[in-house]
């Protein structure tokens, strides 16, 4: 019985970071407000089909939840979604070869190349699956803006890779 409550209370320790946050605004109008991550499913682009549609990959995550952080890529007969630079770097620890890798523009909501993205990593804005927050841009500038209103530190999509991967050590 102890170890059951034991392992009930570990796991959900484990994933509660993992769970859709909601915040409050104003007492005033009490409102909740989504997580930054999050987007109208209209404004979402998903890749994969059938009921993998919605879900990340490597660790199941909402995609519309985790939209804002969600990054895309294919093996040549299949394309894959994750909710984050981290399910990302997981699936790549396994020696899979992915080809055309995009995320997601933080500003546009669309796909850009990783290689074309500049990414804010450490801000202030919770990030997914991982305690330093990693949001890509398609332009400098935009990152540039985001990192004034929530600091953090502008680098490519290399060394947000290698800051990804660390979760792993």
């Amino acid at each position: 019985m102890l170890k059951s409550l034991l392992l009930a209370t570990v796991l959900l320790l484990t994933f509660a970071g993992c769970t859709q946050q909601t915040t409050m605004t104003k007492k005033a109008d009490m409102k909740p407000r989504m997580m930054f991550q999050t987007v109208d499913e209209k404004d979402a682009v998903l890749v994969q089909t059938g009921n993998e549609k919605y879900y990340c990959h490597i660790c199941g995550m909402h995609l519309v939840k985790f939209y804002k952080t969600s990054y895309m890529a294919e093996d040549g007969t299949r394309k894959y979604q994750y909710c984050s630079i981290h399910c990302l770097a997981d699936h790549l620890n396994h020696d899979v070869e992915l080809k055309n890798p995009q995320v997601i523009d933080v500003s546009s909501l669309k796909p850009i190349s990783v290689l074309q993205a500049y990414y804010v990593v450490g801000s202030d804005v919770r990030g997914t699956m991982s305690r330093v927050s990693k949001y890509a841009f398609g332009t400098y500038e935009a990152a540039q803006n985001f990192q004034k209103q929530h600091g953090g530190k502008i680098m490519d999509f290399n060394g947000a890779l290698q800051e990804a991967q660390k979760d792993f050590n």
